[in-house]
């Protein structure tokens, strides 16, 4: 039931029925509906200000599924990345090495200049672009990764080779030197013994009783075994293969025969004094791929570090050569 209400009027002196005129109510509703229209305004904006329209919350979701996903590509970017890093240094700074290859041209590998370019792109990219490039990259790594892969092969068969390698390189004494006091001229220049005049020696002279045998330092094929009227003497000369050959002069005789394959640490003559010798010794060469070079580098099969360092300081003094 409707309240009334009544009021004194000072005027008639009594109490009177409040009846309010139809255009104040008017107005009191029409303030009413402002009022509401505006506190749901407000109340709109601040909801999609801080909570956000339906579209803006899809748009937002999937964002966050972008970011993630953008994450994880990273991740797993930066880890495959890190891990070819270290394949691609081993494979050049050790692997290749020891197989004495050609390191792999770092032209399918990332160069840092490039990659601070890269970063700067990437940083105005939207998201959906930067998904692209995060693609893009991994089909890099995956290419980068086949040529690690056929450089493994190919160091495999490297790996298959390399026992023959090792065998057929030079890496002994050519006579017995336990007390390393057979080395009685190095290689380089040294006074020539009949001309007196500084010759280069291309070899090591060993100092030995006539009938010291004398062995093959690795395993080959004898291409030389005769008289040299060049000076050698009775002398052999062993191809071992992969550019390597190693030449033994002066001998008394000689037990190899031409084409005979020998094995290292067997005997292939006698030292003695044949050609141009001033006493009996073993005039002893190494030849990589036709050029001469110091054998004293080639003795680390029986020498230890402190045996190399006596023999390397008695084959750098100068003196005179036997031959």
């Amino acid at each position: 039931m409707k309240k009334i209400k009544y009021f004194y009027n000072t005027h008639t002196l009594r109490y009177e029925k409040l009846v309010t005129p139809l255009r104040v109510i008017l107005l009191r509703i029409f303030g009413f509906i402002a009022t509401a229209f505006v506190t749901s305004v407000i109340i709109s904006y601040a909801a999609f200000q801080f909570v956000g329209s339906p579209a803006e919350k899809l748009l937002g979701a999937e964002n966050e599924r972008l970011r993630l996903r953008y994450q994880d590509l990273n991740r797993k970017i930066n880890s495959m990345q890190q891990e070819l890093s270290e394949l691609e240094k081993r494979d050049n700074a050790v692997y290749r090495s020891i197989f004495e290859a050609d390191p792999i041209p770092d032209s399918a590998r990332a160069i840092s200049e490039e990659r601070q370019k890269e970063m700067a792109v990437v940083e105005n990219m939207e998201d959906d672009q930067l998904l692209s490039s995060i693609y893009t990259s991994l089909e890099k790594l995956t290419l980068r990764i086949n040529v690690q892969k056929s450089s493994y092969i190919e160091l495999t068969d490297f790996i298959n080779n390399k026992e023959k390698l090792l065998a057929a390189t030079p890496a002994i004494q050519p006579i017995s030197n336990q007390d390393l006091n057979r080395i009685a001229s190095g290689f380089g220049y040294r006074i020539d013994p009949i001309y007196k005049t500084v010759k280069m020696h291309a070899g090591l002279d060993f100092s030995a009783p006539q009938g010291t045998p004398v062995y093959a330092t690795a395993d080959g094929r004898v291409v030389t075994a005769n008289f040299s009227d060049r000076g050698y003497g009775n002398h052999v000369v062993i191809n071992h293969g992969y550019g390597y050959e190693t030449l033994y002069g002066h001998m008394v005789r000689i037990t190899a025969r031409n084409g005979q394959r020998v094995k290292r640490g067997e005997i292939i003559g006698y030292v003695g004094s044949t050609g141009k010798s001033t006493g009996p010794h073993l005039h002893y060469e190494v030849h990589k791929n036709r050029r001469r070079i110091d054998p004293v580098y080639f003795f680390y099969n029986d020498l230890t570090p402190q045996q190399f360092n006596e023999v390397l300081k008695r084959a750098k003094a100068s003196n005179q050569s036997f031959d």
